[in-house]
């Protein structure tokens, strides 16, 4: 396997990783990254295949689980019940229940309140110009996922900053700082979510929280730990994808001028998908092997970690024809943007939904839309998404 470095905190990768990815691309299927020393792969094939074969997982070998720091014990106690990181028969159990409350017409109801939560938040808007991701980007999805679960509106702030602190668990190059931060995030949203959960079981209301309580009564039940682990993994995974998303969309349909036809009614789910397929959110995942695998010549040992790189994957060109080209009327094929196989992202129907909602309202509510300045993505990986995008209109 041919070995390639790239610093995941480089300024200039972060900016821009693609052309990262077309190097390691040439060398096969399969590459040993340096600073992760891990095998990668950005090919679609390899990626499409190591998340549908149950021999890999995200759930740590036992032989393979790291000790865990005293200053960060809080956060893996919440992850320890996460369905993001367990597998079969576990992982059946939770995401059956979570399911069963989080249904798809549950999700195609939000529709209206989706239309009138960004008609409301552009009418907010200060004259001339704006932070689009603070203004819209970030508040959106917050909302609407707070509404869902059934938490009060007026905490989204708090619900974000907690969100992003948590996160920060997942980045490269993350400090001692960054871990105590993430640790003291998920201790009080567990504490609030723990009284939280009280109140509803005392009150009951059409909230998704509600749902759950109620799924927990039916011959299988959730924990309350579990229960909690649940609304936190959905409330971070709920709401932080779909803010770089709409970020990340805005950018590129500015940038390419893409015509406003692109967002019409019977062209708009096309185009997410291409928005989703061309500048993802999430970059990387991981996947540990357990047993001896082989997957296109390169073997794996049991305990191995194999990263999956999603955004290259998503510009395969032997999937997507010209995959370095932002096409919104190109023919729809399955990207990675959301995974594949059982750990597929439970909230992909509601991403879809806000961007296929909210995107149109934006662009015909402001049909001076422009870019004020070159927006900047952070300065982190392995998530992908703007610091800010200034706008003017």
């Amino acid at each position: 396997m041919e070995r390639l470095s790239q610093s995941p905190t480089d300024p200039a990768f972060v900016q821009n990783p693609y052309p990262f990815y077309e190097r390691a691309r040439a060398l096969g299927p399969f590459f040993h990254w340096s600073e992760y020393g891990l095998a990668c792969t950005g090919n679609a094939a390899a990626v499409n295949a190591i998340f549908r074969d149950r021999r890999f997982g995200r759930e740590v070998p036992p032989e393979c689980a790291p000790a865990i720091a005293e200053h960060t014990r809080a956060f893996y106690a919440v992850e320890a019940h996460s369905m993001l990181e367990l597998e079969p028969p576990r992982h059946t159990r939770l995401r059956g229940l979570v399911l069963r409350a989080f249904t798809s017409r549950r999700i195609a109801a939000l529709e209206a309140e989706i239309a009138a939560l960004s008609h409301a938040l552009i009418d907010a808007f200060p004259a001339g110009e704006c932070d689009l991701l603070r203004a819209f980007g970030q508040k959106l999805p917050v909302v609407i996922i707070a509404r869902l679960l059934g938490v009060p509106e007026a905490m989204s702030d708090q619900l974000l900053a907690w969100s992003n602190a948590m996160v920060g668990m997942y980045m490269a190059g993350r400090t001692r700082g960054a871990e105590e931060r993430a640790n003291r995030a998920a201790q009080e949203f567990y504490d609030f979510l723990r009284s939280y959960v009280g109140a509803r079981r005392a009150d009951p209301r059409d909230d998704l929280i509600t749902h759950l309580i109620a799924a927990t009564s039916e011959g299988e039940r959730l924990s309350t730990d579990e229960l909690i682990t649940t609304c936190i993994l959905l409330l971070n995974a709920g709401h932080e994808a779909t803010v770089h998303s709409i970020g990340n969309g805005v950018k590129t349909l500015l940038e390419t001028r893409t015509p406003p036809a692109a967002l019409a009614p019977d062209a708009v789910e096309a185009t997410v998908e291409e928005i989703l397929r061309y500048d993802p959110p999430l970059h990387m995942f991981t996947r540990w092997a357990y047993e001896d695998i082989e997957v296109m010549g390169h073997t794996f040992r049991r305990g191995a970690q194999v990263a999956l790189l999603l955004a290259a994957a998503n510009r395969d060109p032997g999937v997507w024809e010209k995959p370095a080209r932002f096409d919104p009327a190109r023919p729809v094929r399955a990207n990675a943007s959301f995974g594949a196989g059982l750990h597929f992202c439970v909230g992909a129907p509601l991403a879809r939904l806000e961007l296929q909602v909210a995107l149109p309202i934006l662009f015909e509510r402001l049909p001076k839309l422009r870019l004020a300045q070159a927006p900047l993505y952070g300065n982190v990986y392995h998530f992908h998404g703007l610091t800010a995008l200034p706008v003017s209109y």
